[in-house]
């Protein structure tokens, strides 16, 4: 019962769609009605107003790293255990691409997993965070950035704390994250995915 609870309260977090949010109170158009239509910081970039976009990424980040925090604070109270936190880490990311608030459309997941691993552990968070900066520095492609970085976490857990319960979860966010971007990944095996700076970058990742 406790974990159950703890999982709905976590998916209500995630179901809070900054990009939507924030466009409302900058007046700003639903992220939805242009560019990639994919309610994340990288879209909501494309209206100009970096200070939205901005704290669209903290807010997606941040609820990610709330929702884990507070089981962990809260698990030995509770009874929670490291099964409890990890269904916290994967519910919030499905309130983030699922959210219950905007009839389920969401967006790719990308700053709600960065939040949520750095919850899980700093370094890990930190390692895959690394990998994301340097695929990007080199290929200025985001969507392809988010994709390696997604798989190489769950490997990153591994090496740190050997599998475990949350090294399932983690893998089971990735495959969300790929699902998301599988039409990024169609657009670059076809050479199509379009690079920061260049006008054909509807599709990145958000």
């Amino acid at each position: 019962m406790t974990i159950a609870l703890f999982t709905v309260v976590a998916y209500l977090i995630g179901s809070l769609s900054f990009a939507v949010i924030v466009s409302r109170a900058f007046g700003l158009p639903d992220p939805a009605t242009y560019g990639s239509g994919n309610p994340g910081a990288t879209n909501v970039l494309r209206t100009g107003r970096k200070a939205a976009a901005l704290l669209t990424l903290l807010g997606d980040g941040g609820k990610g790293w709330l929702a884990v925090y507070l089981a962990k604070i809260m698990a030995p109270e509770y009874g929670l255990g490291e099964a409890g936190i990890a269904a916290v880490a994967l519910a919030v990311l499905l309130g983030h691409i699922y959210p219950v608030f905007f009839g389920f459309r969401g967006g790719k997941g990308v700053a709600t997993a960065l939040g949520v691993l750095l919850a899980v552990d700093t370094w890990l968070g930190l390692g895959t965070l690394g990998t994301w900066l340097v695929i990007f520095v080199f290929f200025r492609i985001s969507s392809l950035a988010a994709i390696i970085a997604a798989v190489f976490a769950p490997f990153y857990d591994w090496w740190l704390h050997d599998l475990r319960v949350m090294t399932v979860a983690i893998a089971a966010i990735s495959v969300l994250l790929l699902w998301r971007h599988k039409d990024n990944i169609r657009r670059l095996l076809s050479g199509e995915e379009g690079r920061i700076g260049k006008r054909k970058d509807a599709g990145s990742a958000g």
